[in-house]
């Protein structure tokens, strides 16, 4: 059983910068794919970022430019730089990982950025 651990979160001032990160045990195979969603209050998970096993990552719109998304693929680790915050940013975010057609998800880490 993959088990997804992450580290990171807190409060940062609107413009500022956080870096999370994540760890997953349990899993003698590289995992095919590794990234963050979040949740805000009242909405929907949403994704974040993802990097496939081969590097090839997706964004979110409301993130290119801002956060960079980045894996050890060998260590199964994946952290997220989140530069130049804005308020809209703050939510729970969540470790994510896919191992074949199984889906594993950390138990979040808030971050909160103030205005």
């Amino acid at each position: 059983q993959v088990q997804l651990v992450e580290s990171g979160g807190g409060l940062v001032q609107h413009g500022g910068s956080l870096t999370l990160s994540c760890a997953a045990s349990g899993s003698r195979f590289i995992l095919y794919a590794m990234g963050w969603y979040r949740q805000s209050p009242g909405k929907q998970r949403e994704l974040v970022a993802t990097m496939t096993r081969d590097s090839s990552t997706n964004y979110a719109d409301s993130v290119k430019g801002r956060f960079t998304i980045s894996r050890v693929t060998a260590k199964n680790t994946v952290t997220l730089q989140m530069n130049s915050l804005k308020p809209e940013d703050t939510a729970v975010y969540y470790c994510y990982a896919k191992y074949i057609d199984i889906d594993y998800w950390g138990k979040g880490t808030l971050v909160t950025v103030s205005s």
